[in-house]
């Protein structure tokens, strides 16, 4: 008996592929080419006057790759559990990474602790260029006292995708510490976030 001859089947689509997909034709290679220049995370964060006039995308095909990474974020923050425990950093910086990427400014964040450390709610405190002046204690713990926080974490990005901390960083962490210390809301970490990679400032400055 003969056994039928099985067609070789084609390989799924790749990445470029696919996005070009939802281009116009004459844009697919003008995007492929993107793809492999770019990082994906920098187009991401373009918005469609950026992909139309920096990277010479039609409008209509702009609009529908800035849709497109508009949907894969909202699916990204969907996924992530409602309650996730806390107990330790990379668990912060894997909750916060979605939200952090593409942001082209610092953001703080202040993240609200039930007594087994898993997150009651995630309040942003402030966006823009960080400082002392603009971190003050009283904005950063306002929900947690409000709503009876066990504990509190803070948080913010590095645009710059370096989360090494800076002098200003190690300075709002002490003035926050001690704030918790009077406020009976311990400062539990302040996680900076980078471009894959994060800082827990509970261990480098071992805050207890």
């Amino acid at each position: 008996m003969q056994v039928p001859r099985l067609e070789a089947l084609p390989d799924p689509p790749d990445l470029a592929q696919r996005c070009a997909a939802l281009c116009a034709p004459p844009d697919g290679a003008v995007l492929a080419r993107l793809l492999r220049e770019e990082p994906l995370a920098e187009l991401a964060r373009a918005g469609v006057d950026e992909l139309v006039h920096a990277h010479r995308l039609e409008p209509e095909s702009a609009r529908r790759l800035a849709a497109a990474f508009a949907l894969a974020h909202a699916l990204e923050l969907e996924r992530r559990p409602s309650a996730p425990s806390l107990r330790h950093p990379s668990a912060v910086f894997a909750h916060l990474q979605p939200l952090a990427r593409g942001l082209t400014q610092e953001t703080f964040w202040s993240l609200l602790l039930d007594g087994k450390q898993r997150l009651r709610r995630l309040v942003v405190v402030t966006t823009g260029t960080l400082t002392a002046s603009l971190v003050h204690p009283r904005e950063v713990f306002r929900a947690a006292v409000r709503e009876a926080a066990a504990g509190l974490i803070v948080a913010h990005n590095h645009p710059s995708g370096d989360p090494e901390p800076s002098a200003e960083d190690l300075a709002v962490t002490e003035r926050l510490r001690q704030a918790g210390e009077v406020l009976g809301i311990p400062l539990q970490d302040h996680v900076v976030l980078g471009a894959g990679s994060f800082v827990s400032l509970r261990e480098r400055l071992r805050l207890r």
